[in-house]
């Protein structure tokens, strides 16, 4: 696995990734730097990456960092989305994990739509 973090004016967000082939794709691109926006309790953001797709999901937990195809964004899940009606957060379309984050989801609550946003390894 390996140690990525997400720094952000709110404070830094520690993270995993997977060993996965589209992990591997976005790691080869850091740094990344983006502005966040959000969708329930969910932060997402623009790579302009194009990473593959396999093994895509609608199946995501709280914690789970993940690729949008569609959107060829990442995006972090912490509590219930807009499409969610539990819970558990569910994704606008299929997404691929990545990695997953430790974060309390009272720091992640914190970046709001708009806050810059960037990526580097650990």
């Amino acid at each position: 696995m390996q140690k990525v973090v997400f720094k952000t004016s709110q404070g830094d967000i520690e993270a995993e990734f997977l060993e996965n082939e589209t992990a591997k794709k976005i790691i080869e691109r850091l740094p990344i730097e983006s502005k966040v926006k959000t969708w329930g309790d969910e932060i997402y953001f623009d790579t302009g990456i194009t990473a593959p797709s396999k093994g895509g999901t609608l199946d995501v937990n709280i914690g789970d960092i993940s690729y949008w195809p569609e959107g060829k964004c990442l995006c972090i899940f912490f509590g219930p989305t807009a499409a969610s009606s539990g819970d558990k957060p569910v994704p606008a379309s299929e997404v691929v994990v990545v990695g997953k984050t430790s974060a309390k989801p009272e720091l992640l609550r914190k970046v709001k739509s708009g806050t810059k946003i960037t990526v580097t390894m650990d």
